[in-house]
């Protein structure tokens, strides 16, 4: 298949000199150090808005439960590179109409500057529309789309790692927004190196979860405790054993989401998808970029931010009753030497 060169999020972190506010007319590439480990950071209040003026001191990181110093920080308005990586299966076909209806409801959302592309897939990806700050383009490829039709593959896991490889690790921010069943038709055995590569990117994934009429009653259930509790919720178990249809594609989503820092969706009708599209814009504009010092033991590393505002003492917990919610990817794979 024909793809062309995407840019990606920086690699596990360059270190940025002079963080300076941003400005349209002037945009710059956020980069960071190669020895850092850098974790993108969301922070909201309650009622889903950006928790804005915290500090470095206001932030603690933990690496497998041991805080590290805070080595990088930055508040970022930096523009956006969203992929939109949309399934095109028979099934998505019959409820097209759902996420298309609201699809304006991202773009508006996003600044001049972000850029967007887009990828379909079904038994493998395809490249639509190569990264653009031009959004009728991306309107104008969904309207067009072809979807599959009959029986065939459906290679959900493989695709999102294909697209992972292919928008490697070039200086800026970069999310995928998958637009999916979350049904894969291939062997389980494909789950685990998914969650090994995406563990070891930077990329933050964001997924909402297409079908919710089919997805049975308890998608509502599904979706509130996605948007208000997976945060604190303990790690979700990586296997996806003894799990088929619905009940597999769900807990998928979940963990791809927990694990790049993203958030999942579960919409129930079509009037859920404006929200959720203005949720995703607002986070990919205003994020805390937080940077450690990684392991150097070649294992996976589980990670944790808190915040504490007004500056983090070595004595504090967190709240179990916490007034934010906290978005970081879970874990990185440390290098071996």
């Amino acid at each position: 298949m024909a793809w062309v060169a995407m840019a990606g999020t920086a690699p596990n972190c360059r270190a940025q000199s002079s963080p300076t506010a941003r400005t349209r007319a002037e945009p710059r590439t956020l980069a960071v150090r190669t020895d850092l480990v850098r974790v993108d950071v969301s922070v909201l209040d309650r009622h889903g808005k950006f928790v804005a003026g915290l500090r470095r001191t206001d932030f603690r990181v933990l690496d497998d439960s041991v805080p590290q110093p805070t080595v990088f920080f930055a508040p970022v308005e930096a523009p956006a590179r969203v992929l939109v990586m949309l399934e095109t299966s028979p099934a998505v076909y019959l409820i097209h109409d759902q996420h298309l209806a609201a699809a304006l409801a991202l773009l508006q959302g996003l600044e001049p500057a972000d850029q967007v592309a887009l990828v379909t897939y079904s038994d493998q990806p395809r490249e639509v529309l190569p990264f653009t700050a031009d959004k009728t383009e991306l309107l104008q490829a969904v309207n067009s789309l072809q979807y599959s039709l009959g029986m065939g593959q459906l290679n959900f896991y493989d695709a999102l790692s294909s697209v992972v490889d292919r928008l490697g690790r070039a200086p800026g921010k970069t999310a995928v927004v998958l637009l999916t069943t979350g049904l894969d038709s291939s062997s389980v055995s494909r789950w685990q190196p998914l969650v090994r590569k995406l563990r070891g990117t930077d990329l933050v994934i964001f997924a909402v979860a297409l079908g919710g009429e089919l997805r049975g009653d308890d998608s509502a259930e599904r979706k509130r405790q996605t948007l208000d509790a997976m945060p604190q919720q303990p790690e979700l178990p990586d296997s996806l054993e003894n799990l088929n249809g619905f009940a597999r594609a769900d807990r998928a989503l979940r963990l791809i989401a927990q694990i790049t820092g993203g958030r999942a969706y579960f919409p129930r009708s079509d009037k859920d998808f404006v929200p959720i599209y203005h949720e995703i814009a607002s986070t990919l504009r205003h994020q805390y970029v937080l940077g450690i010092a990684p392991a150097h033991d070649g294992k996976v590393h589980a990670l944790a931010v808190q915040v504490f505002p007004g500056g983090a003492k070595e004595s504090d917990k967190p709240s179990k009753k916490s007034h934010y919610r906290i978005f970081a990817r879970e874990g990185y794979i440390a290098p071996a030497n």
